[in-house]
C-alpha cells in the first residue's frame, strides 16, 4: 500500500446465490479489484443468511452477520442475493453495488452495473456494460495451431432450440475443416439427448467434455489453446466469455425470439464486429495472428468501481497503490 496515504486494502464482500453465471460475474469483477486495489475478497453464500423481507425493506442487517472483516463495499449478483444485499446496505457504512438490473428500485443501493440490453438510463452511479461481466482475461496472442472450441448451451426463452440444427452445423464445420482438432463441451441446460449424441462424436480429432468434468479454470485454459471458438447464442455469458478472450468467435445459428433482450444484446456484439454469424464461418476459421477488437468489461467495471468508491486505494495513474 502507499504508506503516505494511510490507505489499507479495501475489504469487499461478494454475495452469491451460487448460480454459475452470477458467480462468474462476481469473480470477474472481484479479480480486477484485487489487481487494481489489492482488494481483500470474502465470499458469502446468501442461502446461509435467510433474510426476511422486512429487513430488506428497512435496511436492518440480519441478526447473524458474517464474521468477517468490516467491508468497504458489498456486491451482490442474482435475485437470490438481493434481500441480504439490501439488509446490509447500512451495515458499518459500507457501500452497496448490484450487478444486473434488479427487481427493486435502484435508489436502494449506492451503484449498479447493468448490461446495455436491459435498457437502463446511464447515471453517475450506473455503469452500462456491453454484455455481462465475466472472469476471462484477454489473451496476449492467439495460438497458431488449428484448435477449435465449441460451447453448447440449451433451450432458453431467447432462441428457438433445435438439437438437429446444432449437430448439423457441427458436422458441416468438421467436414469443411478436417485438419482441425475440436473440443466440445455442453452445459447444465443442454438436453440429455443432445449430450448423448455429442458424446458419440468422440474420436482422434474430437474431444467431448461434459460440463461436470470441468473445473473453474478449465474454460480459460481451453480458450488460451484455441484459434477459434463456436458458441450457441442462447447464453450471453458464454458468448461474452468467448469474445472477451479475443479468440475469433462464431455463433451457431438459432432463430432469435421476437423481443428478446438477450438476443438483441448478442446481435449488437455482432454488429460491432466482435463476433460473426454462421454464414461468415470462413472469417472465423482463417488464421488471425492479430486481433484488435476486444471486450474486457470486467476491467472497465473494476476501474469504474475504483473511481467512484475506492479512489483512495489507487495512485494518480489509476493502478494499485504500493
Amino acid at each position: 500500500m502507499n504508506r503516505d496515504s494511510g490507505a489499507t486494502a479495501p475489504v469487499i464482500w461478494l454475495i452469491t446465490d451460487n448460480k454459475a453465471g452470477h458467480r462468474n460475474q462476481l469473480r470477474g469483477l472481484g479479480n480486477r479489484l484485487r489487481v487494481l486495489a489489492g482488494a481483500d475478497l470474502h465470499w458469502i453464500n446468501a442461502t446461509d443468511y435467510p433474510t426476511p423481507m422486512w429487513r430488506a425493506l428497512t435496511g436492518i442487517a440480519p441478526a447473524s452477520v458474517p464474521n468477517l472483516p468490516a467491508p468497504s463495499l458489498i456486491i451482490g449478483a442474482g435475485s437470490g442475493t438481493h434481500r441480504l444485499l439490501l439488509a446490509l446496505r447500512r451495515y458499518r457504512k459500507a457501500k452497496t453495488l448490484v450487478l444486473m438490473k434488479p427487481g427493486f428500485p435502484l435508489r436502494l443501493v449506492d451503484a449498479a452495473i447493468i448490461p446495455a440490453h436491459d435498457k437502463v438510463k446511464p447515471a453517475r452511479n450506473i455503469l452500462i456494460t456491453e454484455g455481462v461481466i465475466n472472469a476471462v482475461t484477454p489473451l496476449a496472442r492467439l495460438t497458431s495451431k488449428p484448435e477449435a472450441l465449441v460451447l453448447i448451451g440449451g433451450p432458453s426463452q431467447h432462441y428457438d432450440w433445435h438439437d438437429d440444427a446444432i449437430l448439423s452445423q457441427l458436422g458441416d464445420l468438421m467436414a469443411r475443416y478436417p485438419e482441425w482438432r475440436w473440443t466440445i463441451t455442453n452445459s447444465r441446460r443442454t438436453p440429455k439427448a443432445l449430450s448423448d449424441r455429442l458424446s458419440e462424436l468422440q474420436g482422434p480429432s474430437i474431444s467431448v467434455v461434459d460440463h461436470n468434468q470441468t473445473h473453474e479454470g478449465w474454460l480459460n485454459h481451453q480458450l488460451a489453446s484455441s484459434r477459434a471458438v463456436w458458441v450457441t447464442p442462447d447464453s450471453q455469458s458464454m458468448v461474452c466469455e468467448a469474445v472477451t478472450s479475443g479468440v475469433p468467435t462464431g455463433l451457431l445459428d438459432l432463430s432469435p425470439r421476437s423481443g428478446s433482450r438477450v438476443a438483441n444484446g448478442v446481435e449488437q456484439l455482432a454488429k460491432k464486429g466482435l463476433l460473426a454469424h454462421w454464414a461468415d464461418h470462413a472469417s472465423i476459421m482463417a488464421e488471425q495472428p492479430e486481433r484488435h477488437d476486444r471486450l474486457w468489461e470486467a476491467d472497465r467495471a473494476g476501474r469504474w468501481v475504483m473511481q467512484i468508491f475506492l479512489d483512495k486505494y489507487q495512485n494518480k495513474d489509476g493502478e494499485r497503490t504500493r
